[in-house]
């Protein structure tokens, strides 16, 4: 166990951001999915809110950059393949 109250603040704080991004991370995870399962005018209504959480995951480094991009284009593949 630490033995600084420093530690002890960080093992608090890097806990509550652990939850937090994982959080977004399923949240985002659930939304590609949904996206993926849906018709042509509901994907298209979707496909900007998704490649919005896509960003924001990428920019807080919960994912890599690239994996956001790979995300993205395969996405706007699928949506326009409809």
């Amino acid at each position: 166990m630490a033995n600084h109250k420093s530690a002890l603040k960080r093992i608090r704080s890097t806990e509550t951001k652990r939850l937090r991004n994982k959080y977004q991370h399923k949240t985002t995870r659930n939304a590609i999915k949904k996206l993926r399962e849906s018709d042509k005018k509901e994907a298209e209504t979707l496909f900007p809110s998704v490649v919005s959480m896509i960003d924001r995951l990428a920019k807080r480094n919960i994912i890599h950059d690239n994996k956001a991009a790979n995300l993205k284009s395969k996405l706007a593949k699928h949506v326009a393949a409809l």
